[in-house]
């Protein structure tokens, strides 16, 4: 008799991760290539971290991202597609296979992330939208597998994957959630509401 197999998880969340010595540029002014790439990855933990109890897969183009997202007990998903936007339609293809039926895709640089499988439970024809502070881009997102749902991540993106969603049929549920609305971006990105506590800092570098 072959042995027992556990199911495929209804929910998992997907982690897209730039390698972490290219990540946060826009940050250069204020913090040392090391302090960023350090930083990248604690933001990083934390998002995977954040994923609990659902499984996690990161999907990256880079060794060591894949080497830190095994050893952080993620499923790896290499891609070499150019893009964000590639990536995590990537990403999503293979979650599909696996049985997956509702992915949840979070940023790697949310230094508050929590509770992301909350966001797991939803409609099957829902898709939950967590955009940023701006109202600008899409810090998190919640969708049903299947759905023909794309992505347009970039400037307007929240917007624009409402339009999707509408495209899909499928209704949106927006969460306005301060701490998952706060990413890490821009120098004065590294200042959030003294009550939340602060943004990962580096050994060395300066960090506001």
């Amino acid at each position: 008799m072959p042995p027992d197999r556990d199911p495929p998880p209804v929910a998992a969340v997907l982690v897209p991760v730039k390698a972490f010595g290219r990540a946060k540029g826009r940050l250069a002014e204020v913090l040392d290539d090391d302090a960023r790439a350090r930083l990248a990855r604690a933001m990083a933990d934390r998002v995977l971290a954040a994923a609990h109890p659902l499984p996690s897969a990161v999907v990256c183009d880079d060794d060591d991202v894949a080497d830190w997202a095994r050893e952080a007990g993620a499923r790896v998903i290499r891609t070499d597609r150019a893009g964000l936007n590639a990536a995590v339609g990537l990403g999503v293809e293979e979650l599909t296979r696996r049985g997956v039926t509702r992915v949840v895709i979070a940023h790697a640089d949310l230094p508050f992330a929590a509770g992301l499988a909350a966001l797991a439970e939803a409609e099957p024809t829902e898709v939950v939208l967590v955009p940023d502070r701006r109202g600008d881009g899409t810090n998190v997102m919640s969708i049903p597998t299947g759905a023909g749902m794309t992505f347009h991540y970039g400037p307007g993106s929240f917007d624009a994957h409402r339009a999707a969603a509408a495209r899909c049929d499928l209704a949106v549920r927006v969460v306005d959630s301060g701490p998952l609305g706060w990413d890490v971006d821009e120098p004065d990105d590294l200042d959030p509401p003294p009550e939340w506590g602060t943004v990962a800092e580096p050994a060395t570098g300066t960090a506001r």
